[in-house]
């Protein structure tokens, strides 16, 4: 090691990372010259994209991937005039993991089958990595586009690496790999042009493998998006798919087609077959490629809203100018107009889809909360977006419509009834949903986060009014339950104001209730305020103002109840008695008590002496 080289230890658990990739991807090694291709072609849109928009360095006129192999030093470098790298970004870029982790990657390559491996790398964005499944030294030499230092990153694959002064005659850079013993086969150049060709033929940038002292063209350099449907197969598609998205499944849809007239514009767009392992619920923007007459400019142009942010590809137009500044992309109407074009189309494709409710399921079941996200905020999709859209409900099996339920909807029912929470299991078992289902009423179930949010934007479908059924009263007085006989309800007018005054401060009131069958309490809502499923979400995020107290229902038919009318009409004192009935509400809900030690202490109480034989003490503070 040079005297002036700094030694530095990877980042967290990249030594495991690697000994991964090198051993439990080794029958896939191929894969390693597509991964650092696609980087180098990646440095040079970059670099081209700096130039147009912010009168960066000029990129070269014959910009294009060296790949050079030299049997005699045994060593292949693939070389690129792009971007570059300072030393910060090769410590911070090649020396720290990819933000999936080892874990995820150690799950994940345990689970794949043997076919989809060769593209977990690029799935987890370790791809510089595999360069040590056929090196047993990589070293990176760098010079970033509008600087004069180079520096080299040098490492062996055990642990640490390090960081030297280098000589670059121009920007960009050059990864050396020093190739083992057991993997001369990638110093033959027919072999590269063949992995080139099945791995990498796609990208626009010219790829070139050094041979008897010639660059040789390796790639038809060809936009598959720009050539017609019938001469592109299903493998050209999924492998571009897969490098543009960095997955390995295949695509659930490919939308592809071409617009002539007011806008001129080629779109191949993929909607994919599996969620990603890095979410695409925490960064809510879209990263459609946008390109100029087949020119990379950049994938943050916003082609699609965030809630179709899943969605793959490209979009080239003849109807911008190559240097499209970022100011322009926000103002121009052409763009704009692309937008809406784009985002009908894809809404066209899964209308289309839902036909085959089984295919669409797989779909929905991966991308259902983030679509949910536009009938929040969409105001001009959102009509479109509702009967897209899909529930689990306490009804019928599987997944069902907006437009079904309306259709099995009673005469005599108004609303659509829905009841959101955190678990679709803990929804199902709800008390909440005994009267519904004693009088035949449907309720949909929503366990999504953004559940809490958008029946509110869309109100009402078809004419009927969305309606929580944890909210407010839901008056039920006139579908009568359609089988068995009802206790006779017990007279509350003793019962009720005891146990208000006891959870002073707990509720908002204490009422009878006739959508309870089963259990003897429920929680709902004030009238006009947010539902529970959302004051549980208020309280989480620390946000008491605007929840509002709930209001405890009881079931005056319940022997419990009955029990405790009895009781209370006796002068029986109602306060433990009130604070078990609220927090059994509370668990019922799935949320817990509010003071579990003050619950548990009542409870073991009740258990052994029984309700109404414990004097004195009101509803402990925090219940």
């Amino acid at each position: 090691m040079s005297e002036t080289a700094e030694r530095h230890e990877f980042g967290a658990e990249v030594g495991r990372l690697l000994d991964l990739v090198v051993h439990s991807l080794y029958s896939e090694r191929e894969i390693f010259l597509r991964e650092l291709v696609a980087n180098a072609a990646d440095a040079i849109d970059r670099r081209r994209f700096e130039a147009l928009t912010q009168a960066g360095p000029t990129l070269p006129p014959d910009a294009k991937v060296r790949i050079v192999p030299d049997k005699a030093a045994r060593t292949l470098t693939i070389s690129d005039p792009g971007i570059g790298m300072t030393k910060e970004d090769l410590a911070q870029n090649l020396g720290t993991i990819a933000r999936s982790g080892t874990r995820a990657f150690t799950q994940s390559l345990a689970e794949a089958q043997p076919a989809d491996r060769p593209n977990l790398i690029g799935q987890f964005g370790v791809g510089f990595y595999s360069a040590f499944m056929v090196a047993d030294r990589v070293e990176v030499i760098s010079r970033r586009a509008g600087g004069e230092a180079a520096w080299a990153w040098a490492s062996e694959g055990d642990g640490a690496y390090t960081l030297a002064p280098a000589e670059r005659g121009e920007a960009g850079t050059d990864v050396v790999l020093h190739i083992k013993a057991d993997a001369e086969e990638f110093l033959e150049p027919l072999r590269l042009q063949t992995i080139v060709r099945k791995w990498a033929d796609h990208i626009t940038v010219p790829i070139t493998i050094a041979r008897d002292g010639e660059d040789e063209p390796a790639n038809t350099g060809t936009a598959l998006w720009r050539r017609p449907k019938s001469e592109i197969s299903e493998e050209s598609y999924t492998e571009l798919y897969r490098h543009l998205g960095h997955l390995f499944d295949k695509p659930w849809a490919t939308l592809h087609w071409r617009a002539e007239g007011v806008l001129d514009y080629t779109a191949l767009l993929f909607i994919p077959g599996m969620k990603p392992f890095q979410a695409v619920e925490g960064e809510r923007e879209s990263h459609l490629r946008l390109h100029v007459r087949r020119m990379f400019i950049t994938d943050r142009a916003g082609l699609l809203p965030p809630w179709l942010r899943f969605v793959q590809g490209v979009v080239d137009t003849e109807d911008l100018p190559l240097n499209v500044s970022r100011e322009m992309l926000q103002s121009t109407p052409v763009l704009a107009r692309i937008r809406r074009a784009v985002t009908g189309r894809v809404l066209s494709e899964l209308k289309a889809r839902t036909r085959d409710a089984e295919d669409y399921a797989k779909f929905w079941e991966n991308f259902g909360p983030i679509l949910k996200e536009g009938v929040w905020e969409d105001t001009e999709h959102r009509k479109d977006l509702a009967p897209l859209l899909r529930f689990r409900s306490s009804a019928v099996e599987g997944w069902t419509s907006l437009p079904d339920y309306v259709a099995r909807m009673k005469p005599e029912q108004e609303a659509i009834f829905t009841l959101a929470g955190d678990d679709p299991e803990v929804l199902a078992a709800s008390p909440q949903l005994e009267g519904f289902r004693a009088r035949g009423l449907e309720v949909l179930l929503l366990p999504d986060q953004v559940d809490a949010f958008w029946p509110e934007r869309l109100d009402r479908f078809e004419g009927k009014p969305l309606r929580s059924i944890s909210q407010g009263t839901v008056d039920l007085s006139k579908l009568a339950p359609e089988a068995g006989a009802a206790a006779e309800a017990a007279d509350l007018s003793r019962l009720l104001p005891l146990l208000k005054a006891a959870l002073e401060g707990v509720v908002s009131d204490v009422r009878a209730t006739d959508r309870l069958v089963e259990s003897a309490v429920v929680l709902a809502a004030p009238e006009g305020g947010p539902d529970l499923h959302m004051q549980r979400l208020l309280r989480r995020a620390g946000r008491r103002i605007g929840a509002g107290l709930p209001v405890l229902e009881i079931n005056p038919r319940h022997p419990l109840i009955r029990s405790l009318a009895g009781q209370a009409e006796a002068g029986g004192d109602m306060a433990e008695a009130a604070g078990i009935l609220f927090d059994l509400a509370c668990v019922q809900d799935g949320d817990s008590p509010r003071d579990p030690a003050a619950f548990a202490r009542r409870v073991a109480a009740a258990l052994t002496t029984g309700f109404g034989q414990r004097q004195g003490g009101g509803v402990e503070e925090g219940a």
